[in-house]
């Protein structure tokens, strides 16, 4: 099992949101799969989920409202 980088937790597989402002816009992706610190809460993002949400980020600047919230989908 990983350890969290911050304070050595242990790492569990889980969803969250993430979130970004982007020049002024909101953007919200719900349901996130990442990996969440048991001990101090701290989330990280493996790569390929990390390409993902900049795929969904990209396909949105297009056509930004001033808020969008969307749902991760695998």
């Amino acid at each position: 099992m990983e350890t969290c980088f911050f304070c050595k937790g242990k790492l569990k597989e889980d969803y969250s949101n993430y979130m970004a402002d982007l020049n002024g816009h909101f953007i919200i992706i719900k349901n996130v799969p990442c990996h969440k610190c048991s001990q101090c809460g701290e989330v990280s993002f493996g790569g390929t989920t990390v390409a993902k949400i900049e795929e969904i980020i990209s396909k949105l600047n297009v056509t930004l409202t001033e808020v969008a919230i969307v749902d991760f989908v695998a």
